[in-house]
């Protein structure tokens, strides 16, 4: 086999697993440092929002903006575990 298939079919294939995990997890990552950086710039957006409802001791939007960025989690993860499925044949989806 050439040099090519070698690398494209076989090391890549198994190379980015990692990679996608990465990219899955700094979701989550980003996700979980919105409300800091927003508010530390004063940048409007979910996090920042959820900083003021919790200040103000606004508790429907605190469990409605938790579950916003709940859904929004489960998404990335699926759409991971989807990847996974199509990137290496040896994991199931099922």
């Amino acid at each position: 086999m050439s040099e090519r298939t070698v690398v494209y079919k076989h090391a890549l294939r198994n190379a980015i697993t990692p990679i996608v995990t990465i990219v899955g997890l700094s979701f989550g990552s980003s996700l979980a440092g919105a409300p800091g950086l927003e508010t530390t710039f004063s940048w409007p957006g979910l996090g920042y929002q959820f900083v003021v409802a919790t200040y103000s001791l606004d508790i429907p939007m605190i469990v409605g903006i938790t579950v916003v960025i709940t859904v929004m989690l489960m998404v990335a993860n699926l759409i991971t575990d989807l990847v996974y499925g199509m990137i290496d044949p040896r994991i199931r989806l099922g």
